[in-house]
């Protein structure tokens, strides 16, 4: 079956706790170290400073990039997989705010200070590299998740949300112990998009949080059913040997 390049750059950029930004004033280009949540329709969410110079390159010009990279196959740091994400950015509606601490629950205490602010960034286009010369080019079409499944997971979230946390915790603790390496904990569902689902949990050390990426996108609710059920199984699976 032919890779979905799409999912595999959403996955990787879904994952990330933190990122390249890439941004440029007067044609000097400038990187930092950011640190994204993301939306269900793929819109990157950045927390930044008023006072920092990539938000300053921001206000006068907002075409900016992106980059995330996942674990090297290989001491070579080039076999990692990483997607380079360009757009635009923008400030954000403070009412998402909420949605960029559940991924960053650490930073609660200085998201309210006055000089931060929420910005956005909405993908155009991307580069995935998925290893070592292994480079393909996505357009935005090519890039984004499907429509209709963010606009169903949408008005279904709050209902998958409470009813796994409600009546699943176990499975969460399964999943986030047997297969995401987590230290065991009182872990709950925060978000649930096309291409996985966030959880997080409390501890001594602060907030953990996770990210389960599904097997392939899934369009509506009973995929994210299923798509738990499989990982689930798994998780006892591993747990049990």
């Amino acid at each position: 079956m032919e890779e979905d390049h799409g999912f595999v750059a959403r996955s990787l950029l879904r994952g990330a706790g933190s990122a390249s930004l890439a941004t440029a004033t007067e044609g000097q280009p400038f990187a930092s170290l950011v640190t994204p949540a993301v939306l269900p329709d793929l819109t990157v969410l950045l927390l930044l400073s008023d006072l920092s110079e990539h938000t300053r390159h921001l206000k006068t010009e907002p075409r900016c990039a992106l980059l995330v990279q996942g674990q090297p196959e290989t001491v070579n740091p080039q076999t990692a997989p990483r997607v380079t994400v360009t757009g635009l950015a923008e400030p954000a509606p403070p009412e998402l705010k909420s949605r960029w601490l559940a991924r960053h629950p650490y930073a609660a205490f200085y998201a309210d200070f006055g000089d931060f602010r929420l910005w956005q960034i909405r993908p155009m286009a991307a580069l995935l590299v998925g290893g070592f010369a292994r480079a393909t080019r996505l357009r935005q079409a090519e890039l984004l998740p499907d429509p209709a499944a963010v606009a169903a997971l949408a008005a279904a979230e709050a209902g998958i949300i409470g009813h796994v946390n409600e009546d699943h915790a176990d499975a969460l603790a399964a999943i986030a112990t047997g297969l995401l390496g987590q230290a065991p904990g009182d872990w709950r569902m925060t978000g649930v998009d096309p291409d996985g689902c966030d959880l997080a949990s409390p501890g001594a050390a602060g907030e953990a949080v996770a990210r389960l990426a599904w097997p392939a996108p899934v369009a509506d609710a009973n995929g994210v059913r299923l798509a738990l059920v499989a990982a689930t199984r798994e998780a006892r699976s591993r747990l049990s040997l």
